[in-house]
């Protein structure tokens, strides 16, 4: 063997470790084969651990409870038992406590969007004597648990008679102290903060004051970030029983505080000397999809925005 025909040999074994490199490890242009896999496993386990509470509360409110009894009956029940649902709906008195619910949570998370944009334009497009100091209390009003201004606030909330009414959800709102307001000032202040200063300079120059700028042309252009901040205040007003249950007492409900006084509430309705219809696991699991399905709706509803918001306003941390 000529040494012609040893480099040429030797070129052909360097050329083909190259290409099995690049197929396992990748190259600057395409991800390799054990990266896909290893990308792929992690978001099939993260997947797995969102999904699994989901598909076993939607497998078991379809059991009957010969199913529920049956250890052989694991993830697919014999048939689907509707007998669930609609005791569910019985015991959440769902369709009157779903208006009470949309009533004490949209227009709270309607009005504290509004508010976070106006404080976060103005963090972020004026000048002001203790601007920093003023920014730096609204962030730290984020960390504070509610739980310390609890007291305080039920007593405030008390002298001036809003308990027992939606007030004392739209007040804290309306003065940027809602729910996590401090976090969608943030997200307004980070997206006003990019807006080029050209487009304002244009705008005083036809004449627009500092309202007509804010409202025909940083709000439009702030669309994702107000269906961001509305769609997470919406969730958290939903999911907030403390605060409910405290403020509203019995003047008002939500499917949440109802869903807390399910077992009861079942029962008062089914129970009784000598019953034996007790509440069992599939009714349990019907009651609380029955309560979480109006936000599963709006998200898939809003999912193409809610996810183009997300990536514009950078709250992913790009």
């Amino acid at each position: 063997m000529n040494i012609q025909t040893k480099k040429v040999k030797k070129k052909r074994s360097i050329v083909g470790f190259t290409k099995i490199r690049k197929l396992l490890i990748g190259s600057q242009d395409n991800s390799g084969f054990i990266l896909k896999i290893l990308v792929y496993s992690l978001l099939v386990a993260i997947g797995y651990v969102y999904l699994f509470p989901v598909l076993y509360m939607g497998v078991f409110s379809f059991k009957r409870l010969d199913d529920l009894l049956n250890p052989l009956v694991t993830w697919i029940p014999t048939g689907l038992y509707w007998e669930n649902f609609s005791r569910a709906l019985e015991v959440l008195n769902f369709w009157p406590t779903l208006w009470q619910t949309l009533y004490v949570t949209v227009l709270p998370a309607a009005i504290q969007t509004g508010v976070a944009a106006v404080v976060g334009y103005g963090f972020a497009r004026f000048s002001f004597p203790f601007k920093k100091t003023l920014f730096a209390l609204v962030l730290v009003t984020f960390i504070i648990p509610p739980q310390v201004t609890l007291i305080p606030r039920y007593v405030f909330f008390n002298d001036l008679g809003l308990l027992g009414s939606i007030q004392s959800f739209l007040l804290p709102a309306l003065f940027a102290q809602g729910i996590n307001s401090a976090i969608f000032i943030l997200i307004f202040y980070q997206f006003f903060r990019l807006l080029p200063d050209s487009l304002e300079e244009a705008a005083q120059l036809d004449g627009a004051g500092n309202v007509r700028i804010f409202l025909t042309i940083a709000l439009p252009m702030a669309v994702p970030a107000m269906i961001i901040s509305f769609l997470f205040s919406l969730v958290w007003y939903w999911n907030e029983t403390g605060l409910a249950a405290i403020y509203f007492g019995n003047s008002l409900t939500t499917l949440p505080l109802e869903l807390q006084r399910f077992s009861i509430v079942y029962e008062q309705m089914y129970g009784g000397e000598g019953s034996f219809d007790f509440i069992n696991e599939g009714i349990q699991m019907a009651g609380t999809l029955i309560t979480i399905l109006p936000l599963l709706i709006i998200y898939f509803i809003a999912q193409r925005w809610f996810v183009e918001g997300v990536d514009r306003s950078g709250i992913a941390g790009e």
